[in-house]
């Protein structure tokens, strides 16, 4: 035989030699929960080794992160009942906790690039991504609350907003809003095929943030639908997104390599909680080993991602398998 591929894998050296693709700590986004008082850190049970933080101590795991490299971060607020309501107004009031995270992270480490998630549901008592009228959610009386959101994370330091509600028109409405009071350089990361997915259960877990009724199929895709996708990063991209996100990663693979190879935008992957869970799980219980993990975070970037917001972020850079 004159071709015989087996000779470019004899060797660790050749191997990593002629390795297509890379993951770097820069390819990754580290998603972080937040919660209210002082010294608090409450472990999530459905995502082991992943807690929820005050603010004093999301500094502090925020410092950890940028010593080992890890300097991007997605914050998620886990808002009290008693402050939630059908508008959402504690998501753009002065002062929340939200707010204040996003303030004292950039302000303790300017060099941290800060993503923030702009949608109802945490704050929302109807546990939705925009305002329900007799069950119906409303797309442009929506637009208005993420507005007043996202230019309230803008002024508290936001580097990047990620829109994650799918209301229709929602990046040319902030984009305008922003740029209209002077943050031309906060970047938008478009949630731009976020799929009603039955893969959220820990995050919703985590933050409190499930519909109280009904489902989230009226905005978030059909699982069945992959050309539905471009029509959405086609409007993203007109209205002015900088980021195209998809969400879930693991079993959408094939939409990130659809995004990727018909739009120039850089493609974001949302390695969500529940395939976190997943593989954790099957981890604990011997039934996986660890080297799925970075098979996994590989996969999306094999797919034509070059951000990738993963739980696994600081674990892989701590484990050596990524610099």
């Amino acid at each position: 035989m004159l071709k015989r591929p087996r000779r470019n894998r004899k060797s660790p050296i050749i191997r990593d030699m002629i390795q297509e693709t890379h993951v770097s700590s820069a390819n990754l986004i580290f998603p972080l929960f937040i919660i209210d008082g002082e010294n608090q850190k409450s472990e999530v049970k459905s995502m082991p080794g992943i807690f929820r933080y005050s603010i004093d101590n999301l500094l502090r795991e925020v410092e950890s992160c940028l010593k080992l490299g890890l300097k991007a971060f997605d914050l998620f607020p886990a808002v009290e009942e008693s402050l939630k309501d059908k508008y959402a107004t504690e998501s753009y009031r002065e002062g929340t906790l939200y707010l204040r995270a996003i303030e004292a992270v950039k302000t303790n480490f300017p060099e941290a690039c800060v993503v923030t998630d702009v949608a109802m549901d945490p704050y929302s008592s109807d546990g939705h991504d925009g305002i329900v009228k007799d069950g119906e959610i409303l797309n442009d009386e929506t637009l208005e609350v993420l507005g007043k959101m996202a230019l309230a994370h803008a002024q508290s330091g936001a580097d990047i907003i990620a829109p994650s509600d799918m209301m229709d028109g929602r990046i040319g409405y902030i984009r305008e809003i922003l740029d209209s009071n002077g943050y031309t350089d906060v970047s938008l990361m478009s949630y731009t095929a976020k799929y009603a997915s039955a893969y959220y259960g820990p995050f919703r877990d985590a933050l409190g943030s499930a519909p109280k009724k009904g489902d989230k199929k009226t905005y978030q895709m059909n699982p069945a639908n992959s050309r539905e996708a471009l029509i959405e990063a086609q409007l993203d991209m007109e209205e002015g997104a900088d980021f195209l996100m998809v969400k879930p990663g693991l079993p959408y693979l094939d939409i990130i390599k659809l995004l990727h190879d018909n739009f120039d935008l850089p493609i974001a992957a949302y390695n969500v909680s529940g395939e976190y869970a997943m593989l954790k799980a099957a981890i604990a219980n011997g039934w996986l080993s660890e080297a799925v993990i970075m098979e996994t975070i590989l996969s999306f970037r094999r797919a034509g991602a070059t951000s990738i917001l993963t739980y696994h972020a600081k674990e892989v850079i701590e484990k050596g398998w990524v610099k």
